[in-house]
């Protein structure tokens, strides 16, 4: 696979432009090193070029004046939280992996079924004695009320 490398031109107001749309590129300042996969991410250090029109991005190689076009990675959209005041009691079923879906963050939430009661530091855990959902992406419980199949947000 053939890599294209591009060498950046400014506008009038000296700020680089996208070769591919000619759109004014922003730049973004180096990181501190990252590890990526259990390696040293030495790239992150670079400042680099992103056109968001494109959505793609330059970094020179090696000092050379010469850049690589990378694609900008997906942005993950910011998922809206349900304030823990507007959940009502609500019937909650599991599918048959134990789960269903949190109604606070829409991600999918374990079922925990009831344990016997436990010392923890000589003190009674009584935590985990009723069934409950438990939501590990945004830290919810929803505990069940009395003997129905209604559950209702806890703070634990």
């Amino acid at each position: 696979m053939e890599m294209a490398v591009y060498q950046l031109t400014k506008d009038d107001n000296n700020q680089y432009i996208c070769p591919k749309c000619k759109g004014k590129l922003r730049l973004v300042d180096g990181k501190a090193v990252q590890i990526v996969n259990g390696r040293a991410d030495m790239s992150s250090i670079l400042p680099k070029y992103e056109c968001d029109h494109c959505g793609i991005y330059f970094q020179e190689l090696l000092g050379s004046g010469f850049y690589n076009e990378y694609d900008l990675p997906q942005k993950k959209k910011a998922k809206k939280m349900v304030k823990t005041g507007d959940l009502q009691p609500m019937e909650l079923k599991r599918d048959r992996n134990n789960q269903c879906v949190c109604p606070r963050c829409g991600e999918m939430m374990d079922f925990v079924e009831g344990q016997a009661v436990r010392l923890v530091d000589g003190v009674p855990d009584m935590e985990n004695v009723k069934d409950h959902f438990h939501c590990k992406h945004c830290n919810s419980t929803f505990r069940r009320l009395a003997a129905t199949n209604y559950f209702q947000w806890s703070e634990k």
